[in-house]
Formats: C-alpha cells, structure tokens, sequence
C-alpha cells in the first residue's frame, strides 16, 4: 500500500504558501473615473486577446470561440444595479470574491482608462 505521508510535509508547506499569497494581495478599490465610454470600441477591446479577452473566459452572443469558465455576459443591466457597478467588477473582482479567477483589468492597469471605460460601455450593453 502507497503511503501518502511523505507528502504530508509537501501539502502543508504549499497550503501555507498559498495562504500567505491571499494575505498580500490585497483588494483595491476602483478610484472615481469617467465610465464615459464607445461601445464599439469597447467591443474591439474586449474581443482582442491580447488586451481584454473577454472571449476567453465568457459567452456573448455572437462571438466567435466563447470561453465557458466565467459567466456568459448577456443581461448585464439586470444584473448589475448600475454601470458604476459593473465597472466595480471588471477593475476588480477579487473584491467581492476574493477567489475570483478573472484578472482584475483596472487594479492592474492592463487596460488604459479609455479601454476600460470603452469595455464597460460595450459590456453594459451586452
């Protein structure tokens, strides 16, 4: 019988390393901005791997190659109480779910201030 104990040192040594990654990255908050955006530009953005890449994780209607890991981003203003709201989650969503896997667009700056204002317009209208 294969015993598992020499492993048990292993496990536990990378639980508490994966504990102590979710101590230091801390949540940021979206600073006040101007959420003025072009939904068409925003479509681009999202739609462009090497930027947003939202087909990557999600389903829009329409889009070629839609991912199935994150929700499908359709009825985005019934879910959602606000733009402002939605905004909230693209620039990081490890706030309300800390677990989250998407990357937080906004906190890492992956995306210039007009970018991301330009996908929350296209998302908001999703």
């Amino acid at each position: 019988m294969l015993s598992l104990r020499p492993f048990r040192a292993s496990a536990i040594a990378l639980g508490l390393g994966l504990c102590s990654i979710a101590v230091v990255a801390t949540a940021v908050d979206m600073p006040e901005m101007d959420l003025k955006g072009d939904a068409a530009a925003g479509k681009l953005v999202a739609e462009d791997s090497g930027k947003g890449n939202c087909l990557a994780c999600h389903m829009i209607v329409g889009a070629e190659s839609p991912g199935a890991i994150g929700p499908a981003l359709i009825a985005m203003q019934t879910r959602y109480p606000s733009k402002e709201a939605l905004a909230r989650q693209i620039w990081d969503a490890t706030v309300k779910a800390p677990e989250a896997a998407m990357p937080p667009f906004g906190k890492y700056e992956i995306l210039t201030d007009q970018e991301f204002a330009d996908v929350v317009e296209y998302i908001w209208t999703l």
